[in-house]
Parts: C-alpha cells; sequence; structure tokens
C-alpha cells in the first residue's frame, strides 16, 4: 500500500532547496528540473525501486538512468538522502575541482551512478540495452521462469526530458525496444516544455506519447499542470505500478511539471534552466516551500533519520532476494556453475585452443576469418552475443544456431527467435546500436559486439566516446575498412575513419594483418575489459600470412606491433604496416632485401597496444637508430610520423576515393609494393 507522510514532503522540499542552494553556491549548474523532478525522483528511490544503498552493485537492483545528466542534482540529492554514500559536503563541493559531484553523473566515480550521462538522448538509448541485457540473462540463467518472476529480473528505470526527445538516437532506440516488447523498461518523460532557448514550441511540438504509441509502447500520462499545479506523487506511484504490471511492452510515462516550481518569477522559463538563481530568487524559492531564506543547505535531522531507513529497508529486500537467488542455485546447479564462472570475470578453460588457425597460402578476408573466430569463441562463451545493424552477412557477425533476440511472433523466414537469444537484430540504426552495447555492458555481466562497416562508425560516434570515457569493454566489428571496398565508391571508403577513431582515448582500434592475427586479435579483445575495441576487417581477400621459418607468430599482436619479418641483417629500412597493407611491405621487403637492402617488416595492428608496451620493446621492433623508414595504411597518414619519424615517408591516402575494383584503386592511390620500394629508398636518401 502505497504510503506519504509530511517528513516524506518535507524530503521533497530539502531536496528543491538544496538544488537550488548548490547551484548559488558554485555558480553554476542547471538547478531548474532538479527542483520540479525531486518529488519523482524521491519517489522512485524511496517508495518504487528495489536497491541497497550498501551495495550499489548488487545485481538484483533495479537500474535508474538520469538522461538529463545536465540535472545532475535530481541524482545526487537522492544519493544523498538515501545513504548512498554522498554526505551533504558533496553536494556542497557540485562542479567543482576533485569532488563527487561533477556537473554530470560519472559512472564509476560515483557510487550509485549506473551511467554516465549529460549528451542528451544517450542515457534513454542505453537503457534499451540495460532492458534487453535484463532479458538476456534471464533467460541465459533462469530458463524456465516466467517474466517478472525470476531473481535475474529487475526493473530498468529513466528520467528523461524534452532534449532526450528530440535527439534522434533516442528514436531509434525506442522503435527497437517497442518492437523486443521490453516490458521492464519504465521512462518518466519529464514534460515541462522549457529548453535553453525557453518555451520548447519554438522547435518542438510533435504528440511524444502517440510517437511511443506507435512504436509499441505503452503510454501514460501524469499532469500536474492541470488547474492549480499540484505534485501529486500518488498518481505517478499508480502510473509506475501500471508500468511494472506490464511484461510485454516498454511504458512511457508523460510527466507534465513546471520547471522550477516553485520558484516566484523564473519558474516555467529558460531562465532557470542552466544557471543559477540569482539571491532574489533564492529567498523567495526558500518561503514559498518554508523554509529559512537565512540559511543554506538546511537539512533537519528527522529528514535524514527518515530518508536513511532505506538502507534497512534496501538490507531486507537483498535478504528477500538472497533467499531466492539460493533456491536459484539449488535448482539449476550448472547455470550456477557458469553464473559464478562469468561473474569471475573468468574466461572458459580451453577457449584459446579453440581458435581456428588458417593454413599459410590460403586467401580469406578478415571479415570472414572474424565470423569463423566470433563462432569458435560463441561454442565456449555462451554469454557472448551481437549481432550487427542489419549486415550480418556483410559484417559476418551471426552466432551460427544462436537464435534471434525478438519475439516469436516476429519470426521470419530467415530468422528464428529462441530463448536467450544470441543474434542481435539492430536494425539500420547504427547510432542506438552503440548506445544499446553501452547499456548491455553496464547492465549485467554479459559480453556483447555490435557491427557495420567502418565508414558508419561516424553514426556510432558519440556511443563509442561515452564508452571509452567509462572504461567499459563492448566490441565494434567494423568492416570494409577501406578504399578496398571497392564499387560502392567514395561514400561508404573510409579515409579519415583510423586516424579519427584512434584520437578518442581509451579506445583500441585495431586492424589485422590476415586471418590468424584476427583470431588473436579477438582473443585479447575478449581479455580486456576496461575499454572498448574496434576491430576493423576486410572486405576483400587477404593472404593468410607464412609464419614458419623465423616470421613472427600471429600470437604477438597482444603487443600491438612485432616484428613479422627481419632483415637479412641489422636492418637499414623499417616497414610498418596495418592491417591489409602487410602484404604490400612483405614484398616490398623481398624486392629491397634482392637489391642488397637489408629490411624489416613491422605488422602493427593495435598501436594503442603498441604504445602501452615498455620503451625497451618498443625501440626493439622500431629501432631508434634505424631511420629510414615507411608506413603504409590505405587512410590518412596523419599520424604516423610519430612512428616513422623527419626521415620517415607515410604512405597513405589523404583524399576521398573513388568508384572502382580495389585493385584499381590500390594503383591509382599508389598503395602498392612498388610504392613502398620507392619510398623505402627515399627514406633511406636515394640508396
Amino acid at each position: 500500500m502505497f504510503e506519504w507522510n509530511e517528513i516524506d514532503d518535507l524530503a521533497v522540499k530539502t531536496s528543491k532547496v538544496l538544488a537550488a542552494d548548490a547551484v548559488e553556491k558554485v555558480g553554476n549548474g542547471h538547478p531548474g528540473t532538479a527542483i520540479s523532478l525531486a518529488p519523482a525522483a524521491y519517489l522512485l528511490f524511496q517508495k518504487a525501486m528495489r536497491h541497497d544503498p550498501s551495495d550499489d552493485k548488487w545485481i538484483g537492483r533495479d537500474r535508474f538512468i538520469l538522461s538529463v545528466g545536465h540535472s545532475s542534482l535530481t541524482l545526487y540529492n537522492q544519493l544523498y538522502l538515501g545513504g548512498f554514500g554522498l554526505e551533504l559536503d558533496d553536494i556542497k563541493s557540485l562542479r567543482t575541482w576533485g569532488s563527487l559531484t561533477p556537473g554530470h553523473p560519472e559512472y564509476a566515480h560515483t557510487k550509485g551512478v549506473e551511467i554516465t550521462t549529460g549528451p542528451l538522448g544517450q542515457g534513454l538509448a542505453s537503457a534499451t540495452g540495460y532492458a534487453m541485457s535484463t532479458r538476456f540473462e534471464r533467460e541465459l540463467f533462469d530458463p524456465e521462469s516466467t517474466p517478472g518472476e525470476s531473481v535475474f529480473d529487475h526493473h530498468v528505470f529513466v528520467i528523461a526530458g524534452d532534449g532526450d526527445m528530440q535527439e534522434g538516437v533516442s528514436a531509434e532506440s525506442a522503435s527497437l525496444a517497442g518492437h523486443l516488447g521490453l516490458g521492464n523498461l519504465v521512462v518518466i518523460y519529464d514534460s515541462n516544455k522549457i529548453s535553453i532557448e525557453d518555451d520548447t514550441d519554438i522547435s518542438f511540438s510533435e504528440d511524444v506519447s502517440k510517437r511511443y504509441e506507435a512504436y509499441g509502447w505503452q503510454t501514460i500520462e501524469v499532469d500536474w499542470t492541470k488547474g492549480s499545479y499540484t505534485e501529486d506523487v500518488a498518481e505517478l506511484n499508480a502510473a509506475i505500478d501500471l508500468a511494472k504490471s506490464n511484461t510485454s511492452q516498454p511504458t512511457l510515462i508523460t510527466l507534465k511539471t513546471i520547471i522550477g516550481w516553485p520558484s516566484p518569477t523564473k519558474q516555467n522559463t529558460g531562465k532557470i534552466h542552466g544557471s543559477k538563481l540569482g539571491d532574489e530568487e533564492l529567498v523567495g524559492l526558500k518561503a514559498a516551500l518554508g523554509f529559512d531564506p537565512a540559511k543554506n543547505f538546511e537539512v533537519s535531522p528527522e529528514v535524514i533519520e527518515h530518508t536513511r531507513k532505506l538502507v534497512n529497508r534496501g538490507a531486507l529486500l537483498r535478504a528477500e532476494w538472497d533467499l531466492r537467488f539460493q533456491q536459484w542455485r539449488d535448482s539449476y546447479p550448472a547455470q550456477a556453475e557458469l553464473f559464478d564462472r562469468i561473474s569471475s570475470g573468468a574466461l572458459p578453460v580451453g577457449l584459446e585452443a579453440a581458435l581456428p588457425v588458417f593454413a599459410s597460402g590460403d586467401e580469406i578476408a578478415t571479415r570472414a576469418a572474424s565470423g569463423k573466430v566470433i563462432n569458435a569463441i560463441a561454442g565456449h562463451m555462451p554469454e557472448l552475443w551481437g549481432g550487427s545493424a542489419d549486415l550480418a552477412e556483410s559484417n559476418n557477425t551471426t552466432i551460427e544456431g544462436g537464435g534471434s533476440f525478438v519475439p516469436e511472433k516476429w519470426q521470419t523466414s530467415a530468422w528464428t527467435p529462441k530463448p536467450a537469444g544470441r543474434i542481435l537484430h539492430f536494425g539500420i540504426r547504427e547510432h542506438a546500436m552503440g548506445a544499446i552495447l553501452n547499456g548491455i555492458t553496464l547492465s549485467g555481466i554479459s559480453r556483447v559486439f555490435g557491427g557495420t562497416f567502418l565508414v558508419f562508425s561516424d553514426y556510432m560516434r558519440p556511443a563509442v566516446r561515452l564508452a571509452a570515457l567509462m572504461g567499459i569493454a563492448p566490441i565494434y566489428v567494423w568492416t570494409h575498412d577501406s578504399v578496398a571496398l571497392g564499387e560502392d565508391g567514395p561514400t561508404h571508403q573510409p579515409i579519415e575513419h583510423l586516424n579519427a577513431l584512434r584520437s578518442i582515448p581509451n579506445l583500441d582500434i585495431v586492424r589485422p594483418a590476415d586471418a590468424n592475427e584476427t583470431a588473436q586479435v579477438w582473443l585479447q579483445v575478449i581479455k580486456n575489459t576496461d575499454r572498448p575495441a574496434g576491430i576493423v576487417l576486410t572486405r576483400q581477400n587477404l593472404p593468410v600470412l607464412d609464419r614458419s621459418n623465423g616470421y613472427g607468430q600471429a600470437t604477438e599482436v597482444a603487443k600491438g606491433a612485432y616484428v613479422y619479418a627481419e632483415g637479412s641483417s641489422n636492418p637499414e629500412v623499417v616497414l610498418i604496416a596495418t592491417g591489409s597493407e602487410v602484404q604490400f611491405a612483405v614484398a616490398a621487403r623481398q624486392e629491397l632485401e634482392s637489391q642488397g637492402i637489408a629490411t624489416r617488416v613491422v605488422s602493427a595492428p593495435c598501436l594503442e597496444w603498441f604504445d602501452s608496451q615498455p620503451e625497451e620493446y618498443r625501440n626493439s621492433v622500431i629501432p631508434k637508430s634505424v631511420k629510414a623508414r615507411v608506413s603504409i595504411e590505405a587512410g590518412l597518414t596523419a599520424g604516423w610520423h610519430k612512428y616513422i619519424g623527419d626521415s620517415g615517408i607515410a604512405i597513405g591516402i589523404d583524399h576521398f576515393g573513388a568508384s572502382a575494383d580495389y585493385k584499381t584503386l590500390y594503383s591509382k592511390f599508389g598503395i602498392t609494393t612498388e610504392a613502398v620500394v620507392a619510398a623505402a629508398k627515399q627514406s633511406l636518401g636515394g640508396k
């Protein structure tokens, strides 16, 4: 039965005042929505959600995503009141150096923050991944359970705003969430109709509820603005209960609010969205809420005593869940063993031995080799799942026999659903795919990948950047990696993409030279859990490199770069190449050696991994004493001088491509053995 008393009212008012005081103290921030959303956030944290403040990583918890990340105080105040670890001094230090309360919530920085948000739409889009992860893990670990009744079930709650609804990524993800029938996803849409440019009528007039209804969502409206403004928490709670009871549809609760209420003159204006109230307005707000205008950060002991009872309630919920969890363990020992192995971070025994080995002399595109590797790994790792943005056959991202992650009603002639389906169909929604991969990775313990063409990584970039910022490990399968994709022409041929992606901190860009490097790249990427990785693969066939007679082994890819072929004596020139261009370096070495020029070939699949190696190793691969160096990569030459120095020559493509077969394009654009030989001689000073 829903209960709400005077202390709850006082706690909400306290949240409003804290939001205003914190922004006033630092001089900047976003007080408006934190003031008007205080009742909704308090209701979620104190009444509606299942969580344990003493353990913000408890797997049985509900997840909360503040998609309106600029309104960070909406979350911080509840983490403070609920006893998650923040204290009043943390609220006072909002947006200052070293504080636990940065301007936007940051994952792994503040306890209780599930995801880094701020770029609008990202949190809402990632919530679809959270909800997908919940269903997948329930079906994997508790296959006979009914939706909503498993220990692995939990709800994903989101607070979103008008800005989130305007961003295209939220539309992409909401369409997919409705299609999948993600009944554990509940979005409270704060429809206050105010943004930085004031009334959203200037740019936004659609009926959001009807749009979401068309996506297949359950839609509910809670209007606090009808008549005299009333923050009817009982009505909102009833809407949340209705949302929880619907296990076959995600729910959008449109909550109509007045931003900044009850600020006397700035409520319902853009002035309160992203700036402090000012002395006079702050006094008026406190007076309207019954607080002493002369006091700042006023929190009564009875409020803290009341709100931190959440710690004990959370412990009780945890204890009840633990009993059910033990019952599950007793009933499903095999699944429990799998759960324990995955939770520990351990990889399955025999994984490395299961990797395919490709015969020297064969030719195979690295995208095709990757598909074989994915299936080899998937046979040992049931927690691995993934798919592509409608490019399964092109990206080779299908787990054979894995079954599709869709409801049975959407079965097609080509794809068959199954419980814990491991094949994801993102549709042509690259941006949402990136955000969803983040949500899946953050929500649970599975490993997930998503594929598209490298050129369309542009559509994914905001989500990729956030993954790198958070230090999480989704896997991107980016194929058709250069002009060598051929006849589709310059619109589909990546030129600047490798360089641009390498500029993102904490992102690994890995471009294997052949099929065996591809297998080892996948193994290393699976091992890395603290950063995302893009595996960059060819459309065209590549020769499987010879690994006999002293040639470097593919297992060395974990070092980022290694000596594939040594010179006949101390090298006079070093050829450094990535991916499909390693073959040209190998052929050029033969020609240069025949002319008496000792030549070393370095395969450099991942510059980030190489840069992390000790200086001694890096110097052993690319000796400082050898000034004649050539880099070969079918993309921008910018960035390569770090490795080739002032005397080196970078072979690449600093212009857009063209429509033709890949051999013609390589010839016309100077990605050839002959060009490498000539560059090596030039670097040597014309020898």
